[in-house]
């Protein structure tokens, strides 16, 4: 536990990454920003509950309590662009993804990205890289899922209604062809919630900086629609709601933590 993170061990080869659910804005941030920074509206709201199951069955956990406003957790430390062309959002970010304005000033300089860097993104990837590595090392390899969600229409970002389900495999890179094809198998015998396999979002910097199958290490990203379980972006949670897509993401969920590599293909 730290101001930073929440984080739990695995007791399975199963790790959830949480690096945008958090609200938390330290003082030097919170007195720089614009009323829209406030609304926090670009939270992963609620995805924590939507995996809960998850960390009672003893998923490695690593949970981010500070806003992505702060600094961007999955993004690169050199803050390349991971979509190249395309609209995104830097390490700190200076506009919503609907394009309102985060500081009332200019943002933060160089020197103030590069300290946020070391004080917030440093200690998050310094502890999910520990679970990683403890868990291969115990399990002979693990599965590390980078859970997200975002808002379902974001015309800056994509055309019409996301997908609500977005599978991000860095292009299959990230993880063996034999856990993708069985994650999209699954979706395939449900119809009530859409999904694509690297579309808009393929994974960001976590998926393709742990994702290595060649080292045991396989890593997805799911970034989940929010009309799939909220009527708003920033409504309460309410588990009636959410309770056919939890349901699913058990299932998704059980396919990764019962996934063993071909030794034989590595």
């Amino acid at each position: 536990m730290s101001g930073i993170f929440d984080s739990q061990e695995a007791a399975v080869p199963f790790i959830v990454s949480l690096p945008h659910v958090g609200t938390g804005l330290v003082p030097e941030v919170a007195s720089a920003l614009a009323p829209a920074g406030h609304e926090l509206e670009d939270t992963d709201w609620h995805v924590e509950q939507l995996y809960d199951f998850a960390r009672a069955s003893g998923a490695g956990w690593v949970q981010a309590k500070l806003s992505r406003y702060v600094i961007d957790l999955n993004r690169p430390p050199d803050d390349a662009s991971l979509y190249p062309g395309q609209t995104t959002s830097a390490l700190c970010p200076l506009e919503t993804f609907l394009g309102a304005p985060l500081y009332v000033g200019s943002g933060p300089d160089a020197a103030e990205v590069a300290r946020r860097r070391v004080r917030y993104w440093q200690p998050y990837h310094d502890e999910l890289a520990r679970l990683v590595t403890q868990a291969r090392e115990r399990f002979g390899h693990v599965v590390l899922l980078d859970a997200h969600s975002i808002m379902s229409v974001v015309p800056r970002l994509f055309d019409g209604r996301l997908p609500d389900i977005n599978v991000g495999t860095h292009g299959g890179r990230s993880c063996s062809a034999g856990l993708s094809d069985a994650l999209v198998a699954t979706l395939a015998r449900q119809e009530q919630f859409t999904h694509v396999l690297n579309g808009r979002f393929k994974g960001g910097y976590i998926t393709r900086h742990y994702g290595n199958p060649a080292d045991a290490v396989h890593a997805v990203q799911f970034e989940i629609g929010q009309l799939a379980y909220l009527d708003d972006p920033a409504s309460v949670y309410r588990p009636e709601r959410a309770a056919d897509l939890k349901g699913l993401l058990r299932r998704l969920v059980d396919v990764m933590v019962h996934f063993r590599p071909d030794r034989s293909r590595s």
